[in-house]
């Protein structure tokens, strides 16, 4: 969606191609319109319910900028893939990192936090913070 050189990216994982889009699209507004890399990769490749590691492994190319890659993953199966993805060798760049944070409130955070030119353990902890976010 957007491109910054030197700047933590972040891919978001939903099963979902129109929800991975809305929370990046979300994300990105809430950021002010700081220029961040942010690419979803919600669905399948035909466009149906589901992940899909070309995807990830696509998004996750797009944002890299060199300062490493924050994936937060939406449900259980989006976590495997990306796990999966993690631990074979070239499927995504260095510095890729699975963020364990709730998907809207944590891209958010994420995406704010990356914008100020945070490195990848500050955007990790933002994203991971807002499991902590009380609604009452």
């Amino acid at each position: 969606m957007s491109a910054v050189s030197g700047r933590v990216g972040v891919v978001l994982v939903s099963h979902s191609r129109q929800v991975a889009e809305s929370v990046a699209h979300m994300a990105l507004g809430l950021a002010g319109g700081a220029e961040v890399p942010v690419v979803p990769a919600g669905g399948t490749g035909d466009g149906g319910l589901g992940t899909s590691s070309e995807l990830i492994t696509e998004a996750a190319r797009r944002v890299d900028r060199g300062a490493g890659v924050a994936v937060l993953a939406d449900l259980g199966s989006a976590v495997l893939t990306v796990r999966t993805l993690l631990a074979e060798e070239d499927e995504l760049p260095p510095g890729t990192r699975l963020v364990d944070a709730p998907f809207v409130e944590g891209a958010v955070a994420a995406v704010v936090t990356a914008s100020t030119g945070a490195d990848l353990d500050a955007v990790a902890a933002a994203a991971a913070e807002a499991y902590g976010y009380r609604k009452a």
